[in-house]
């Protein structure tokens, strides 16, 4: 699978998962501890804007549209948000390619296979976790969630696990379970 079918069919699925949300849904609790599913909605608009913005070979910052990527507060616009942010990220991949570097923000520069790999662990993980939140089932292929552990495997480094850090330890899950089972373990998630 390519990077521009990758990010574009997490992301098309993540985007429809958000339209989804049950108004009724936005207070309840979701696997990311942090994150009630009005919150886990702000933060990945956010960063959905934030990849937006290096996809497209700009520089985030105070010219992103939620300016901290952390501080967006989910609401109604989330979902027009994170579509016009998804069909950002992949016309800039598709457009710009990834055989080039691109700004996280100033002096945070990355390969932009790198923000591939990034965008297609943020959402599929982020899109578990709010599907879950939100009591719907969970869209992503096996092809797509294999994809996404084999690239989260190479590039994930140990000290990014644990409390207070992006993801979880390892949670154990078998060989033959499903892609997507071992994409959450991986991540640090309780599989389904």
């Amino acid at each position: 699978m390519d990077d521009v079918t990758l990010v574009d069919g997490v992301l098309t699925k993540t985007a429809s998962l958000v339209d989804a949300v049950p108004s009724e849904a936005w207070d309840r609790p979701t696997p990311c501890a942090d994150y009630d599913v009005r919150a886990l909605l702000g933060h990945m608009v956010g960063w959905a804007e934030a990849f937006a913005v290096a996809a497209s070979g700009s520089v985030p910052s105070g010219s992103v549209p939620s300016g901290d990527p952390n501080a967006v507060a989910g609401g109604a616009d989330s979902a027009a948000r994170f579509r016009a942010a998804a069909a950002q990220i992949v016309d800039g991949f598709a457009v710009h390619g990834v055989d080039r570097t691109v700004q996280l923000g100033p002096g945070r520069e990355i390969p932009a296979s790198m923000l591939v790999t990034l965008t297609a662990t943020e959402f599929l993980a982020h899109g578990c976790d709010l599907a879950r939140g939100a009591g719907l089932a969970v869209p992503y292929s096996d092809d797509e969630a294999a994809v996404a552990l084999a690239r989260a495997e190479q590039t994930m480094k140990p000290e990014f696990r644990g409390e207070g850090k992006p993801f979880g330890e390892i949670v154990p899950v078998g060989p033959g379970a499903p892609a997507i089972d071992r994409f959450l373990g991986f991540v640090g998630r309780q599989p389904s």
